[in-house]
């Protein structure tokens, strides 16, 4: 039999949770301006989790002369509505389109609050967001339930070509390159110097993996830091981390593949089994990363086997 103390505390913590419960669920979105007519919305250095009903992302819009461009949409229907009137009331231009860099679902899953106007991505990314959209959102919703509500898969309508374009008074570099996923689209204001790096940098956290080829994400990296080494300004936002970091996030990104690869070719060559793989401690410099602790099994399980196949001397592919 529980005691009146007891019985009280129960009684405060269902009163406490029930307050919480009627609270709306607000992302308390800001816009931080970084360069002219540029802003960056910065999602959590974190993993997906209720406590930040999954907006671990940075998404940005660009005010040019001839309309604004909002750069993906977040992780939600419900982030894409306080997105929406965070950026028209912002950036002072209508919204003539939105861009999804690639197919995971914080680049995307905010699209159904942009009805309206037009959504563009690359061919893979609008095929690949069909493909596993129906996945993502089952997970999404086990991870943040509410905050996921009345949320659906939306991938873009609308298909992008990578070259440079005129966006009124600002020229854009649409840069298709791959590695993070099959097709990594990056967006770089060469008037500004701002350059939405999409899924290839994280600035001071572990890179997510589920469709990644560390050789060319490498290789990619190499690209775009050459890239940005040639602009003006060379504001890069990355896709997860702290934005102030982002053209840190080039070496934090490269190091921590470089080591993944070099651990998995050496483990697999060793003999080691995927539980002895998991078992592996990170070195000192990366346990400081957000979402290390949960990222490496992750990219264990989504590459250690392609890693043992080749170590058998069959096809990595």
């Amino acid at each position: 039999m529980r005691t009146a103390r007891q019985l009280l505390t129960a009684g405060l913590m269902a009163v406490a949770a029930a307050s919480a419960a009627s609270q709306p669920l607000d992302y308390h979105l800001k816009a931080r301006q970084l360069a002219p007519d540029t802003w960056v919305i910065e999602g959590a250095n974190a993993d997906f989790s209720p406590k930040n009903g999954c907006n671990i992302i940075n998404t940005g819009f660009i005010a040019t002369s001839a309309g604004t461009w909002v750069i993906n949409t977040g992780p939600s229907r419900r982030y894409g509505e306080q997105q929406r009137k965070l950026v028209e009331k912002t950036a002072g231009k209508p919204v003539v389109g939105v861009i999804n860099l690639n197919l995971h679902p914080d680049y995307f899953f905010g699209n159904q609050a942009w009805s309206g106007v037009k959504t563009y991505a690359l061919a893979g990314t609008r095929e690949g967001a069909t493909r596993e959209g129906p996945s993502y959102a089952d997970n999404l919703y086990k991870i943040c339930g509410d905050w996921m509500s009345g949320t659906e898969s939306t991938p873009a309508t609308e298909t992008v070509s990578p070259g440079v374009v005129r966006w009124g008074d600002h020229e854009i570099e649409l840069k298709r390159l791959k590695g993070h996923t099959a097709d990594d689209l990056v967006l770089i204001d060469r008037t500004t110097g701002v350059v939405f790096a999409g899924g290839l940098v994280f600035a001071h956290r572990a890179p997510t993996t589920p469709h990644a080829a560390i050789p060319d994400w490498l290789a990619s990296l190499d690209e775009l830091e050459r890239i940005v080494a040639a602009l003006p300004a060379k504001q890069v936002i990355p896709s997860h981390g702290p934005v102030d970091g982002g053209r840190a996030g080039f070496n934090d990104t490269r190091r921590y593949l470089t080591w993944l690869d070099r651990q998995f070719g050496q483990s697999a060559n060793g003999g080691l089994d995927i539980a002895e793989v998991l078992h592996v401690p990170l070195p000192e410099e990366f346990r400081s990363y957000s979402a290390a602790d949960a990222e490496y099994p992750r990219s264990v399980f989504h590459l250690y086997p392609l890693y043992e196949k080749k170590a058998l001397g069959g096809d990595p592919k």
